[in-house]
């Protein structure tokens, strides 16, 4: 009995060190919302490309106004789900330093590659933005993996491999960002859904 009681308290502590260096809150709702904000932005990005009746300059000034506002839209997405998922399962949501450090790790890569983009669409270098942004989201997901949910990873390699099969092909990088960010976003999201949070 004694070394059931104490195999016990040793499964508790782990749990609670688990929790301690892992950001549990993380929904996965709000990976499919995301999905489907992406596929929508995407539309409204291929219309906004054909239409003939703006200038070049003006639609690339559009569609970065419209990147900044769907990267903002995506944060508070995933802010709001995370925090009504947290008080769901009464887990504290707080800014400590595990928050930060796993921020921390899925922001640099982001930074880094919308810098790179930035820099080749100020040069007139269009066709491997979208690559570049899936593949630099896929390594920010595989580094935000060891600070949240481990199968994360697979959508970070999902994303990697699409950003660099992206990379050889021509004139579909439209369709290869809305699978990345969308659509591979909405199977995600459906299926941590179903495997972690549906009761």
């Amino acid at each position: 009995m004694e070394n059931k009681e104490a195999f016990d308290a040793l499964s508790e502590i782990r749990d609670m060190m688990a929790k301690s260096t892992k950001v549990l809150s993380l929904s996965g709702l709000s990976a499919i919302a995301i999905g489907v904000l992406a596929l929508v932005a995407a539309y409204v990005a291929g219309w906004l490309l054909g239409y003939d009746g703006l200038s070049q300059y003006y639609k690339l000034k559009l569609l970065t106004a419209g990147a900044v506002v769907l990267f903002v839209m995506c944060a508070l997405v995933v802010l709001v789900f995370a925090k009504r998922k947290a008080a769901k399962n009464n887990i504290p949501f707080k800014f400590d330093l595990t928050t930060r450090k796993m921020l921390w790790y899925f922001i640099l890569p982001l930074l880094v590659g919308g810098a790179l983009c930035g820099a080749l669409i100020l040069q007139g270098h269009y066709g491997l933005t979208s690559s570049f942004m899936l593949v630099f989201y896929g390594l920010a997901l595989v580094n935000l993996s060891g600070y949240s949910f481990s199968n994360i990873k697979y959508l970070g390699y999902a994303e990697l491999a699409l950003g660099l099969i992206d990379c050889v092909t021509i004139q579909h990088a439209l369709l290869f960002w809305s699978l990345g960010f969308g659509v591979f976003h909405i199977v995600y999201g459906i299926v941590f859904h179903i495997l972690y949070e549906r009761k």
